[in-house]
């Protein structure tokens, strides 16, 4: 039977992507883009011979669109929420990547778990950036991607249920939305390919490992900074095409082999998300009784993933939003940042 065209079996896969990720979304999984994406590569190189690929094109701009992305989170007003307690909001921070590292550590006692496939696997923070990287930086992408989407989805599922039994919070307590008066999507889009185009360029100049996510996001954290990006984030559909790209990019590179090194490593990695998890409550209890903020403030502050489900529920329950945004965009910063020199400490100790 004659082969699909490359472009038609591509188009395939997409298109079970796209209906997989709705079918995500309508039963709430974070990320439903992303690893509705994933789900359907594995699928297609599971099930049919021969592989797929997706353009290097498309996963370079895919890496600019997320660091855009990322790089936006930051603005005057996160900046000066962790200027107010900017010592104890670092500490925990760095904390929160030691425990990550520790767990890193841990998950290497299952055979097949390289050092750096093992330390950005548990990552707390930027699921999705730090997936990016992996493949960049010598990691087993395709484990980071699922260890990645179970931690994020236990915090999703736990998180009410804590912040209700363990904090007393009451789901509906916070005040109605307020709509800033943002720029449109043309704007987004401005803001998206001047900072993708600029932050690549810069980031190939200066020799920045993983230019083409790290250099954008810059780019987009310097603009929003200064104000000249006046509140532009990157359109829906532009975020939402990148996370396909790179849900796909991993999910097209499964193997049997690889499953069933994933499917072993699942009892070990679960014990230890729910240990990174305890001991993140740990931190946002030190977080609390150092910065004066409320226990549930604290809690929220340093739950390792899972950014917007946390900023909907700290919303939802009244908590203090910009303390929370603060301290976890903070903490996206640190672990994408830190991330290219993780995995060259790893890798050097490894070969020593």
């Amino acid at each position: 039977m004659a082969r699909w065209p490359a472009w038609l079996d591509l188009a395939a896969v997409v298109a079970a992507a796209l209906a997989v990720g709705a079918v995500f979304a309508a039963a709430g999984v974070p990320s439903p883009v992303l690893f509705g994406a994933l789900a359907a590569g594995l699928l297609r190189a599971l099930a049919v011979r021969g592989g797929v690929t997706v353009p290097a094109r498309a996963s370079t701009a895919a890496q600019a669109v997320i660091g855009v992305s990322a790089g936006a989170l930051i603005d005057v007003a996160t900046l000066r929420a962790v200027a107010a307690n900017w010592v104890p909001v670092l500490l925990v921070t760095v904390a929160t990547l030691a425990l990550s590292l520790g767990g890193g550590l841990l998950l290497r006692l299952q055979p097949g778990i390289s050092p750096v496939t093992g330390a950005f696997a548990m990552i707390a923070g930027g699921a999705s950036g730090i997936v990016v990287m992996a493949r960049e930086l010598g990691a087993d992408a395709r484990m980071v991607a699922v260890l990645q989407f179970l931690r994020v989805l236990l915090i999703v599922v736990l998180m009410p249920v804590i912040a209700t039994v363990a904090f007393g919070a009451s789901p509906g307590q916070g005040g109605p939305a307020v709509v800033d008066d943002e720029p449109g999507w043309p704007a987004g889009l401005l803001l998206t390919v001047g900072c993708s185009v600029a932050g690549l360029v810069a980031g190939r100049l200066v020799r920045m490992p993983v230019p083409a996510l790290l250099g954008p996001l810059l780019a987009a954290a310097v603009v929003d900074v200064t104000g000249l990006g006046r509140g532009a984030d990157v359109p829906a559909p532009v975020e939402a095409a990148a996370f396909l790209v790179i849900g796909l990019q991993v999910g097209v590179s499964f193997t049997l082999d690889s499953l069933r090194t994933v499917g072993r490593a699942l009892p070990l990695a679960l014990a230890v998300i729910t240990g990174l998890i305890v001991g993140c409550v740990g931190l946002g209890a030190a977080l609390s009784a150092a910065t004066g903020a409320s226990a549930l403030d604290g809690y929220l502050a340093t739950t390792p993933g899972g950014l917007y489900a946390v900023l909907a529920t700290a919303g939802d329950i009244g908590a203090d939003v910009t303390f929370v945004l603060a301290v976890q965009v903070l903490r996206l910063f640190v672990m994408l940042l830190t991330a290219p020199l993780v995995a060259r400490w790893l890798r050097r100790s490894a070969g020593g």
